[in-house]
């Protein structure tokens, strides 16, 4: 729902990545983002919990110094996954994720990421910190990478909130979207 869109907005990095010579494209088919938005409240039992898959449109990445990595997504590629939902209740969610009330789409079409530092946390561990772009607002967002066999992966803890988004609460807030999605992500370069 909201949380889910604006997870994926955030970590739908996008691109105003520094141009260095070692910067190569990001591969878009094999890299994938996933924005998981849990449900709380009194009846949350009787709500769902969503996945969302959030396809890059496009990034650079260097592992050479200086670092840097920049995505893009669009935020109308969204995608509702959850299996379990009948194929109704998860046309229901997806417009509203893509609405007004969450991403607006429409009106905010990119999610974007590009970092400002990344910092060195050991042997192929990284912190990395820039700037997030969802729903026409930026914030400084900060998370850990490690590379494993050639690919970036890391887990981010955002929240709806910091963007301008209200997180969807329905039945008078006993059933609601939290605040915090997490995404994870795993990048590979090509």
């Amino acid at each position: 729902m909201r949380s889910a869109s604006v997870a994926l907005a955030l970590w739908a990095l996008a691109a105003t990545a520094t141009s260095h010579a070692q910067s190569r494209p990001i591969d878009i088919e094999r890299s994938t983002l996933t924005v998981f938005v849990y449900k709380s409240g009194l009846f949350s039992a009787f709500a769902d919990d969503h996945v969302i898959r959030a396809p890059l449109a496009s990034g650079l990445i260097s592992a050479d110094p200086p670092f840097s990595v920049a995505v893009r997504v669009r935020s109308a590629s969204l995608k509702v996954l959850d299996p379990g939902l009948a194929i109704g209740k998860r046309s229901e969610v997806q417009a509203r994720m893509l609405g007004p009330e969450v991403l607006d789409s429409e009106k905010y079409p990119d999610i974007e990421f590009a970092s400002m530092a990344v910092e060195s946390a050991g042997a192929d561990r990284w912190t990395v910190t820039g700037r997030l772009t969802i729903h026409g607002v930026t914030q400084l967002t900060k998370f850990a990478v490690a590379r494993q066999g050639g690919r970036y992966r890391g887990t981010a803890v955002l929240k709806q909130r910091d963007f301008g988004i209200e997180p969807i609460s329905i039945v008078g807030g006993t059933v609601k979207v939290k605040d915090e999605l997490r995404v994870e992500f795993d990048i590979v370069s090509q």
